[in-house]
């Protein structure tokens, strides 16, 4: 069966280690903050990427966790969602959580990130500060 908005959220917030009874009680948040109120109960296929981005990325920052890896899921929603999420991370980093944030945003990368990584075909080109890194991708270093 195809499993709704709701139903999908539900069930990784119990793979993320939630109870079903913490999960279903999360949910009215969980819905809120993606911001898919009117497509909750419509099947999850029907999603497009970026609403299921949303879905993911608000289901992951409702259920506790330590670390967060966060994949260029602020390329997906519109400026306001961007903010939204931003301040979400900060507020996560600033209460003692780690974030591994992957994106070719640099924008973003400096906003978010205060170690950058420079991984190129797999291989470390730079590890430090952001802004240091950044200018030698830029640089092509």
């Amino acid at each position: 069966t195809d499993l709704t908005g709701a139903e999908n959220a539900v069930f990784n917030s119990m793979i993320l280690g939630l109870s079903r009874r913490e999960a279903e009680a999360r949910l009215p948040k969980i819905i809120a903050f993606a911001e898919l109120e009117r497509h909750q109960d419509a099947p999850l296929r029907t999603y497009s990427s970026g609403m299921q981005a949303r879905l993911g990325f608000s289901v992951a920052v409702h259920v506790d966790a330590e670390i967060l890896i966060v994949d260029e899921v602020l390329a997906v929603g519109d400026y306001a969602f961007e903010a939204k999420c931003l301040q979400t991370l900060a507020d996560f980093k600033a209460a003692g959580g780690t974030i591994l944030f992957v994106s070719h945003d640099l924008d973003s990368v400096r906003r978010v990130a205060d170690r950058c990584l420079w991984l190129d075909k797999g291989r470390i080109r730079q590890d430090g500060d952001p802004e240091s890194v950044l200018t030698a991708y830029l640089q092509g270093d």
